[in-house]
C-alpha cells in the first residue's frame, strides 16, 4: 500500500492496557504497551509527542476508548476513532501486536475515516439527556408494577380513569399508600373534577378491592421510587439547561419544526450536535443515527428489512432538521 501519511499511531485499546505501534520515516517500527490509568495515559501521550507523532487511529472498543480520547484529544494532533468493523484483520493471524500494526498501515496509507465525534460539551449534553431517557423508563416500568398491583388487589382505578397518575389518581395513590382502603373516602376525591362526577358511583364500585397491608407496604415503595427518579431527572434538566445556552439560537429553530419540541430539540442537539458540515447529506445523517436500513446485495439480490413508518417518519424528520440548520445558517 501507498504511503501517505508518514508519522503515523495505531493504538490497539483494551480495558487495562493500549499497544501503540508507530511509523514515520528516519525511525524503525516501534511497538510498545502502556497501561489504561491516568498516568500510564499521560506517559503515552508524551512518547507520541517525543516521536513527533501528528496521526493517530484507534478503534471504537466498547466504551475503553473514551479515556484514551480524553487523554489525546487536547492537542494538534489528527485523531481517529475508527469503526471496528472497517479495520478487521485478516482472521487466524490476530494478535494485540499485529492488530496494532495493521491500524497504524491502514492510517498510513489514507484508508481510513474517522467516526464522528462531537465537541465536549455536546458529549456531556448526550450523557445527561440519555440517563435522563433511562430514567423515564424506569418510571415506566414502576408504574406498570402500581397498574399491576391495583389488578392484584382487584382495585379497578384505570376503569375511572383514563390516567391513573393524574391529580386525582395520586391523591387516590396516596390515599392507598397510607392505608386508607374505604371505598367513599377514595370516592371522593372524584367530587374535585367535574368530568369525574357522573362516574362518581362507578369509581366507588371499582375502588371496593381486597387491598392488604403488604399491598399497602409495596404501593408506598413504589410511589417513593417514582418520586426519586423524578426527582433525578429535574436535577438533571436543569444541567441540560445550563449547557444548552450557547446553542439557544439552533434549540428555537428546531422547534419551528412540526412536531419537534423542547425535549426532542434537546435531544436532536445532544445526538446531532449543531455543524451539519460532518455530514455530507440527510441520507449520511440517517445512517449514522441507525435510522435506516443497511445495504446487503449478493448475487444481484438485495437482502433488506423493510421500513416501518416510525422508522420513515424519523428519517424525514433528521432531514427537516439538517434543511433548517442549512437554510437558516446566515442566521446562527
Amino acid at each position: 500500500m501507498e504511503t501517505i501519511i508518514m508519522k503515523a499511531c495505531g493504538l490497539d485499546v483494551h480495558q487495562a492496557s493500549v499497544v501503540a505501534c508507530i511509523q514515520r520515516q528516519g525511525i524503525e517500527k516501534q511497538i510498545k504497551t502502556f497501561g489504561t490509568t491516568t498516568q500510564e495515559l499521560i506517559s503515552l501521550k508524551q512518547w507520541l509527542k517525543d516521536n513527533d507523532i501528528d496521526h493517530i487511529a484507534m478503534e471504537s472498543t466498547g466504551i475503553y476508548w473514551r479515556p484514551v480520547f480524553n487523554i489525546l484529544e487536547d492537542t494538534n494532533w489528527e485523531l481517529l476513532l475508527v469503526n471496528a468493523r472497517h479495520i478487521k484483520n485478516v482472521p487466524g493471524r490476530k494478535t494485540d501486536v499485529q492488530d496494532c500494526e495493521w491500524i497504524c498501515k491502514l492510517l498510513r496509507a489514507g484508508l481510513l475515516k474517522g467516526s464522528f465525534i462531537p465537541p465536549e460539551d455536546i458529549r456531556i449534553l448526550r450523557t445527561f439527556t440519555r440517563h435522563q431517557k433511562t430514567l423515564q423508563h424506569q418510571i415506566q416500568n414502576e408504574k406498570n408494577r402500581v397498574h399491576k398491583l391495583l389488578q392484584e388487589s382487584n382495585i379497578k382505578l384505570t376503569q375511572v380513569l383514563s390516567d391513573m397518575f393524574g391529580v386525582t389518581g395520586m391523591k387516590i395513590l396516596t390515599d392507598l399508600s397510607k392505608g386508607i382502603t374505604d371505598a367513599k373516602k377514595l370516592g371522593s376525591h372524584m367530587g374535585t373534577n367535574k368530568r369525574l362526577l357522573p362516574k362518581k358511583e362507578q369509581a366507588i364500585a371499582c375502588l371496593q378491592g381486597k387491598f392488604s397491608r403488604h399491598h399497602q407496604v409495596m404501593i408506598k415503595v413504589m410511589l417513593d421510587t417514582i418520586a426519586f427518579y423524578q426527582r433525578q431527572i429535574d436535577d438533571l434538566e436543569i444541567e441540560v439547561r445550563q449547557l444548552l445556552q450557547p446553542y439557544q439560537q439552533e434549540h428555537q429553530l428546531l422547534q419551528t419544526i412540526p412536531g419537534i419540541k423542547e425535549k426532542a430539540a434537546n435531544h436532536i442537539i445532544a445526538e446531532l450536535s449543531v455543524n451539519m458540515d460532518v455530514f455530507p447529506d440527510e441520507k449520511h445523517l440517517s445512517s449514522w443515527a441507525g435510522l435506516c436500513p443497511g445495504n446487503n446485495e449478493s448475487a444481484g439480490k438485495k437482502k433488506f428489512q423493510t421500513q416501518t413508518w416510525q422508522q420513515s417518519f424519523k428519517i424525514y424528520s433528521n432531514r427537516m432538521c439538517m434543511g433548517f440548520f442549512q437554510n437558516k445558517r446566515h442566521l446562527l
